[in-house]
C-alpha cells in the first residue's frame, strides 16, 4: 500500500489549504482513516479520522470547525479541508489509515499504513 500527500504550503493566517492523501495498492473503503500531525520535538497529535464502520468524523478540538474530513472512494483519496488557518496549525500533515475503533481512533498505534507528509506552515 502506498499513499501520497500533497496540497501542504505556505500560507498566511486565515487562508485555507485542501490536503490530498490518494492511496494505492488496496481500497480506500476497507479502512479507518485518519489525519495526524506533528511539530519537531513534539508527538504525532490526531487532527480528524473516522473508523471504518461509522460515518461519524472525530476532529480534535484545535481545528473543530475550521477543518473538514472527507474522502472520495472512487478516487481512493482522502482530503482534509483546511480553513481560517492559524500559525499554530503549522506541522507536517500526514495521513493514516487501519482498523481503530472507536475507543482507538486518537492512537497512531491504530493505523498500519502513512504517507511522507506535506508541510504546512502558517505565517502571522
Amino acid at each position: 500500500v502506498q499513499m501520497v500527500e500533497s496540497g501542504g504550503g505556505l500560507v498566511q493566517a486565515g487562508a485555507s489549504l485542501r490536503l490530498s492523501c490518494v492511496v494505492s495498492g488496496s481500497t480506500l473503503s476497507g479502512y479507518g482513516m485518519a489525519w495526524f500531525r506533528q511539530t519537531p520535538g513534539k508527538e504525532r497529535e490526531f487532527v480528524a479520522g473516522r473508523t471504518v464502520s461509522s460515518a461519524n468524523i472525530r476532529y480534535a478540538d484545535s481545528v473543530k470547525g475550521r477543518f473538514t474530513f472527507s474522502r472520495d472512494n472512487a478516487k481512493n483519496t482522502m482530503y482534509l479541508q483546511m480553513n481560517s488557518l492559524k500559525p499554530e496549525d503549522t506541522a507536517l500533515y500526514y495521513c493514516a489509515i487501519g482498523r481503530p475503533i472507536a475507543s482507538s481512533l486518537t492512537s497512531r498505534s491504530s493505523y498500519y499504513y502513512w504517507g511522507q507528509g506535506t508541510q504546512v506552515t502558517v505565517s502571522s
